[in-house]
């Protein structure tokens, strides 16, 4: 089986088993999840996703929650992991037994082999609520995420971008409102 694939696969598994992302999650994992990426995709960045998913918002076409279509395919075709962090109900604020979770991120981000990368730490929430609060938590979640990376972890802001993009892009779209859906992904965007 292909490395990718492999560590898709793990990925996958640590969004939908939260207490095993939580246990389970090492280095090692995340530099092999992470690595690879030479330069940045057109169309990826915190901007422009942002800019995608706000007008999503508007876009009656969009309105049913059932099988919506991504807001960019590109995401899921770059380096990338997939965790569960815990959050507080309908806040930003992580969960103390996260912080491993994010103390482990950091750490990968440190590995010589990502050092000279840059990542966007995406939040998605699952459909329960209004698109409108969902974007908002989902921005504010991955800004928390991105803070933590910078403070206490000292990682370097200018390698961390952070985009929330709500109910938008899911990952069980047959099911809106499934647990799976509530994830952060951290997607290596290319060189400094």
């Amino acid at each position: 089986m292909n490395l990718r694939l492999l560590c898709a696969a793990c990925a996958f598994a640590f969004a939908l088993e939260p207490a095993m992302a939580q246990t389970k999650l090492s280095t090692t994992d995340i530099v092999s999840s992470l690595q690879g990426l030479e330069s940045v995709p057109a169309g990826v960045s915190a901007a422009l996703l942002r800019r995608q998913a706000e007008e999503s918002l508007r876009n009656p076409l969009r309105a049913n929650r059932i099988n919506r279509e991504p807001l960019s395919e590109q995401l899921n075709k770059l380096a990338q992991l997939t965790v569960a962090v815990q959050f507080d109900f309908n806040s930003a604020r992580i969960r103390p037994e996260s912080y491993r979770t994010v103390g482990s991120i950091a750490d990968a981000l440190y590995h010589p082999f990502l050092l000279g990368y840059r990542f966007l730490v995406v939040g998605h929430t699952d459909a329960v609520g209004s698109r409108e609060t969902n974007l908002k938590l989902s921005q504010r979640r991955a800004d928390a995420i991105r803070d933590a990376l910078i403070n206490p972890f000292g990682l370097d802001p200018a390698r961390l971008e952070a985009v929330g993009l709500g109910e938008e892009q899911l990952l069980n779209r047959a099911k809106p409102e499934a647990a799976e859906n509530r994830r952060v992904q951290v997607i290596n965007i290319g060189r400094q």
